[in-house]
């Protein structure tokens, strides 16, 4: 596991630790059932408070990345990745439900709706 924190980042010293495990889970490179750095010894290596990296574990545990044990360490959720992605797709559903939303307000129909969509798709491209 590698986490590098930068001074220049806007985001507090626990949340860029958050993001990067995170990344870190979604990518695969930390498996479920991986063993994360103890909080003392990731406070160490980074030079930081050791509170900072408590509470950057205790948000990833309550948002159901990681799962901590008492007396053996702090491991990615067996069900860490799928969790992340099953509450991600439910997060791009809300933003899509609003967008939706907005559009009915502006007094679009679906074909118009659609078109949106499309032109958004669009813009993007293809990955």
């Amino acid at each position: 596991m590698f986490v590098a924190l930068s001074n220049n980042d806007p985001n507090p010293l626990y949340e860029q630790i958050k993001k990067q495990i995170i990344e870190q889970i979604m990518s695969g490179e930390l498996p479920p059932g991986y063993m994360l750095p103890s909080i003392r010894a990731l406070a160490r290596e980074l030079e930081i408070s050791v509170i900072t990296v408590k509470k950057a574990y205790e948000d990833l545990e309550a948002s159901g990345y990681i799962v901590t044990n008492q007396g053996k360490g702090s491991f990615v959720a067996q069900a860490g990745a799928e969790f992340v992605r099953e509450s991600r797709l439910k997060e791009i559903q809300k933003s899509f439900e609003k967008g939706i939303a907005l559009c009915r307000e502006l007094g679009y129909d679906d074909d118009g709706i659609r078109k949106v969509f499309g032109d958004i798709l669009e813009e993007y491209g293809q990955p």
